[in-house]
């Protein structure tokens, strides 16, 4: 008996949602969760969002290495001329928009985009197509979510600047004013932490749609329906609605029994693959700092108790704040509303999604796992007809 053509005896079952499966060999970066270390390429994901614009950053995931002045330069352009909302989307985005879910219009915005420009399936374009492709993507989809928020307000959408960075400019289409450089930096760093993170959900999912041959768009928006999930890219507005829930230090402790007793998560705590402190979470608190303000003088005292309420309450678990929780103070700190932290996230992750997908396209074997069959046994006689 055969499953998928592989004989019974030849399945390998997997763990529980595929943890410590290793399903592709990528260049990309690693999370190495033990260490709390993640890097992108060679480099340090941390010293590159210290050191390091986004745009090099996004250089360096799609080229492989860091580029230097011309070539930044040049790169920045690239991506300058391809930031304008597509005119084959403005009559249709007021109609988006009217959900007021700017991840769900972003999907139907960019099916809509590859359909127009004709996207071709990676399996039949050029490896210079197939960038193009991905770098239109990347650098319309800030542009795409802020008009989606702003129309969803009675607003004009704000058309982007040349002389904004990536950050920059995304301050600036949301709230039509020009952003102040602690701001920018501050968003800019947030933006570099979280270009890529390992084969999380939404990163599978664009490869295994990639792996089909299927057009760059259609891997972005794949994704997309995966990070939306509050298990996964939909959390930093709900950690901080837990500071909100809160709401004073005298609370914190009942809050988290609380939690802790009915089996409801504490957002904003606890990661799937680190062991250790999420060092995205540390750069973020240290930004949070130097922004500074009661918002993170009580974030951090949240953070602390709870670190040691959990520790009692779970022994055994080292539970630590992972990137949502402080995520959702950096940006609500810089003017970002909550409804469109989510689409903060998205606009990094998907230069990380279009960057594993390019590298799925170099490949021609398609992802097709196998499935063990607990159901009923077959073949069972059908039941008599009326």
């Amino acid at each position: 008996m055969t499953i998928n053509g592989v004989a019974l005896d030849e399945l390998i079952d997997a763990p529980a949602g595929l943890r410590s499966v290793v399903a592709a060999e990528t260049r990309i970066g690693d999370v190495r969760g033990q260490e709390g270390f993640y890097h992108y390429r060679q480099y340090s994901a941390i010293e590159l969002a210290s050191a390091c614009s986004f745009e090099e950053v996004w250089f360096l995931l799609f080229e492989g290495r860091l580029p230097d002045r011309a070539e930044l330069a040049e790169f920045t352009d690239e991506v300058a001329r391809s930031r304008s909302l597509p005119t084959e989307l403005l009559p249709v985005l007021p109609a988006i928009a009217v959900s007021g879910r700017p991840m769900v219009g972003l999907r139907t915005a960019l099916s809509m985009l590859a359909a127009a420009r004709d996207l071709q399936p990676v399996w039949d374009s050029e490896p210079a197509t197939r960038r193009a492709d991905a770098l239109l993507i990347c650098a319309v989809a800030p542009t795409i979510l802020a008009a989606l928020h702003r129309l969803h307000r009675g607003l004009e959408p704000v058309a982007p600047r040349a002389d904004l960075s990536t950050a920059g400019n995304w301050l600036y289409m949301l709230t039509g004013e020009s952003p102040r450089p602690q701001a920018t930096r501050a968003i800019e760093q947030y933006l570099i932490a979280t270009i890529d993170h390992g084969f999380n959900p939404s990163t599978f999912t664009a490869r295994v749609v990639a792996s089909t041959g299927a057009d760059v768009a259609s891997g972005v928006i794949a994704a997309i329906g995966a990070f939306s999930g509050p298990l996964h890219g939909g959390a930093p507005d709900r950690a901080l609605d837990g500071l909100d829930e809160i709401g004073s230090a005298d609370r914190i402790d009942g809050w988290v029994s609380e939690k802790v007793a009915k089996g409801d998560r504490v957002m904003g705590f606890g990661h799937a693959v680190y062991r250790t402190a999420d060092p995205r979470s540390v750069l973020l608190r240290a930004i949070g700092i130097e922004l500074g303000g009661e918002l993170v003088e009580f974030a951090t005292t949240v953070e602390r108790r709870v670190t040691e309420v959990l520790a009692e309450l779970k022994p055994g678990r080292d539970l630590y704040t992972n990137v949502e929780f402080y995520a959702g103070v950096v940006m609500e700190l810089c003017g970002i509303p909550r409804s469109m932290f989510t689409p903060t996230f998205a606009t990094s992750r998907v230069v990380g999604w279009t960057a594993n997908i390019l590298e799925q396209a170099d490949t021609a074997k398609v992802i097709r796992p196998s499935a063990r069959y607990v159901g009923p046994r077959a073949p069972q006689p059908l039941p008599p007809r009326v």
